[in-house]
């Protein structure tokens, strides 16, 4: 398979496996693209223009979706205490119990799906893994 077909045939996979994980949080009180914005920011405060960049969004847009998770009290506004003109968003605890209760049901769902495959699919899932880490992280 030459890099080009892999490249095709990984992003259809991972769209799919995406699609999935989606809809298994759907029946939670947040979207998927708030889930995403509550995961960036799990590692402490962020500046509003770092989150609209690592989310690839201007920053109006990424000004709407922390609004939207302000209100129900999941995240809360700071200033940043190296410039007092920058505002920072950080997670409530409310925010990280949705967080964790998004990652529950997704991984519930993973181990589900992952107990039909074969232990050697297993060990190919888990194989990929440090490869699939790197091109998340390039």
């Amino acid at each position: 398979m030459t890099t080009d077909e892999l490249a095709e045939n990984l992003s259809k996979e991972l769209r799919h496996l995406v699609l999935l994980l989606r809809r298994v949080a759907a029946g939670q009180p947040i979207t998927s693209q708030q889930y995403a914005v509550l995961g960036s920011l799990e590692s402490g405060p962020r500046r509003m223009t770092e989150l609209a960049e690592e989310h690839g969004v201007q920053l109006p847009t990424m000004t709407v979706q922390i609004n939207r998770l302000e209100e129900p009290g999941l995240v809360t506004r700071s200033a940043d205490p190296s410039d007092a003109r920058v505002r920072t968003v950080g997670l409530t605890e409310e925010g990280r119990a949705r967080l964790a209760a998004v990652r529950r049901a997704r991984v519930s769902y993973l181990v589900s799906q992952l107990g039909l495959l074969t232990p050697e699919e297993r060990d190919a899932v888990a194989a990929a893994l440090p490869a699939l880490a790197k091109l998340g992280r390039a």
